[in-house]
């Protein structure tokens, strides 16, 4: 795809996938075929603000490095292309590929009549080219529910125990579960979450999937992800949320009460994360990618031709702590390719009369890794994307047993009420230690807490200039066991 951009304007993520021009939102049709992760997504070609809606593509054979493609999916007689889902149809089932396999995509059309009444149908597309070009089934819609206004975005994933296709789709304020032997025809099979989990926003763009607990392989349970769109009284704006359960190929059984809520990411943007289909098992991981915004004030950030970023390609896994189930986070080991060394320091003290251990550098695209153990300091951390008035802090508040991000001060802020603030959540320290792990690019920070027990990601929107860094404690001291960063390479 030719673009004009040099990828080089102000706030332009570098290390992060975005658009080459206009606005972009969820992740979609997410999946691996023939040596190729695809990358589709919620796009308006037309202008920065969100509008009728088509897929965008781009494709990786690493994660890291972006090719960008044309529009796979464009609006047409049924509506625009909303969210959905993509996945390798190996034996043909769909009868799309002559006795071969391709893609098929499933996504949802959405229209507005002349009275103003909305459908939201589920639809296909396929393709025979590894996703350069598709074919709208004639047959479309495939699946329409008139008792819903909300009935989209659907995540299909073959279910192997059952040598059938199972699917979830988000219905208002609850999940449908169907499932299927060829993608076309749909059976209902259960809904779930009328009184689950957090209902603070429309419930959208579902994934349903299992996972082995402690990387064990003979004890799996299934991980259901349920973003959450924003609502004007919530500060917090557009989240997602997860179950861990059962499922037996027409429920799904949360193991946790109803009334608990277990965030996926505990900062303001990422929004509407799914995961890859059809990674290969001799590769083994479930890869996971959300927006990186949210709907409080997408369409406010200050970006110029282009809007919206994805997060960084993350690993998920369940891990068990004393009793409970954590869906943990690691970003995915190909990024360690952007790496170049700067500084490593094993053992060291940090107070508030300690020199800088990043005095010198100034940065504004980097990976810091760290392992603190507590003393008597009441908070450390690091501020980044320092300048004239602007600092970001991402650090662990020791007094309450936190991890924070905080962006009152870091940079542009003023386009909403709510994006400058402090936030935090809840994070025990192991044998007297936390670890932090934190990506900084142009606009975006990403926190890790204890090898992704906690993650936090935020936009910030500093001025170029602002490029120091510095690690600090207050009120006491903090022991550094170990202390990496890294500059990172730019994937433009």
């Amino acid at each position: 795809m030719t673009t004009t951009t040099a990828f080089k304007e102000t706030y332009r993520p570098q290390f992060h996938y975005s658009p080459p021009t206009a606005w972009m939102n969820d992740p979609n049709g997410m999946v691996f075929y023939e040596g190729e992760y695809h990358l589709f997504y919620q796009y308006h070609p037309h202008g920065t603000v969100w509008g009728p809606m088509h897929w965008g593509h781009a494709a990786s054979a690493d994660l890291v490095r972006w090719e960008h493609h044309p529009i796979a999916l464009m609006p047409d007689r049924h509506g625009a292309i909303f969210s959905g889902s993509a996945v390798v149809d190996r034996r043909d089932t769909t009868g799309f590929f002559g006795g071969g396999s391709g893609l098929v995509a499933m996504f949802t059309h959405h229209a507005t009549d002349a009275d103003g009444a909305v459908s939201q149908r589920q639809s296909l597309a396929y393709s025979a080219d590894k996703g350069r070009t598709w074919t709208m089934y004639a047959g479309n819609p495939v699946l329409t529910d008139r008792r819903f206004a909300d009935f989209r975005d659907p995540k299909v994933f073959r279910d192997e125990a059952r040598d059938r296709w199972g699917m979830v789709l988000a219905a208002g304020d609850r999940i449908m579960i169907y499932h299927s032997p060829n993608m076309i025809d749909w059976t209902f099979g259960s809904e779930f979450g009328a009184n689950e989990g957090s209902h603070d926003g429309v419930w959208e763009c579902p994934d349903l999937f299992e996972l082995p607990v402690n990387g064990d392989e003979t004890r799996k349970k299934w991980v259901l992800i349920v973003s959450i769109g924003a609502k004007a009284d919530r500060p917090e704006g557009s989240r997602t949320q997860y179950f861990v359960g059962s499922f037996d190929g027409e429920r799904f059984a949360n193991d946790a009460p109803p009334e608990s809520v277990s965030w996926l990411d505990h900062g303001r943007d990422n929004y509407a994360g799914v995961t890859w289909s059809d990674v290969p098992e001799t590769d083994g991981r479930r890869l996971f990618v959300g927006w990186m915004s949210n709907w409080m004030y997408a369409d406010r950030t200050p970006t110029e031709e282009w809007r919206g970023a994805m997060t960084l390609p993350r690993e998920l896994a369940l891990r068990e702590a004393e009793g409970r189930l954590t869906l943990v986070q690691t970003p995915v080991r190909e990024l360690g390719a952007l790496r170049e060394a700067a500084l490593r320091l094993e053992g060291g003290w940090l107070d508030p009369t300690a020199a800088n251990p990043f005095e010198g550098f100034a940065l504004d695209r980097f990976e810091i890794e760290a392992e603190f153990e507590l003393r008597d300091a009441s908070e450390f951390g690091f501020a980044v994307r320092c300048g004239e008035g602007e600092e970001t802090l991402i650090g662990y508040d020791a007094a309450n047993g936190s991890v924070f991000i905080d962006r009152r001060r870091s940079g542009a802020t003023a386009f909403h009420e709510h994006f400058p603030c402090r936030h935090d959540a809840a994070l025990s320290p192991r044998d007297g230690r936390v670890k932090l792990r934190v990506f900084v690019d142009w606009s975006s920070i990403e926190a890790f807490a204890n090898d992704g027990e906690l993650a936090m990601t935020d936009l910030v929107f500093p001025a170029p200039s602002s490029r120091g860094l510095r690690a600090y404690a207050k009120n006491g001291g903090v022991r550094i066991a170990s202390l990496s960063l890294y500059r990172l390479q730019s994937i433009w």
